[in-house]
């Protein structure tokens, strides 16, 4: 594997690239890194192909898991309610409105 110099324009940092053959399509191109034995090595267009799709705002998209509810009693209003965790006994917990205004009264 070639390694040369790429000095593209005065203004741009010289950054060394290093020929290499595409795991994927098998066509030669150039990355920015030493390929190293055993590890896939992509061309740019391969490279693209195989990222995560990127959801608007730059972010990666991933999938929630349902979240198992659990129910219990709110220590406030004394409704049944449902929340995301299990109850610990002599833990309190409180219902999604009593925990917002409980949290909006701190940050006050």
């Amino acid at each position: 594997m070639a390694r040369f110099e790429d000095n593209g324009s005065e203004d741009s940092l010289s950054q060394v690239r290093y020929k290499a053959t595409c795991s994927d399509c098998g066509q030669e191109c150039e990355v920015p890194f030493e390929p190293k034995e055993g590890r896939p090595v992509r061309c740019n267009e391969c490279f693209k192909k195989s990222r995560p799709r990127r959801s608007f705002g730059g972010r990666p998209q991933f999938r929630r898991r349902e979240r198992e509810m659990h129910k219990a009693v709110c220590a406030e209003c004394k409704q049944e309610c449902e929340v995301p965790f299990k109850p610990v006994e002599g833990k309190p917990v409180l219902c999604k409105d009593c925990f917002r205004n409980k949290k909006s009264q701190e940050d006050f």
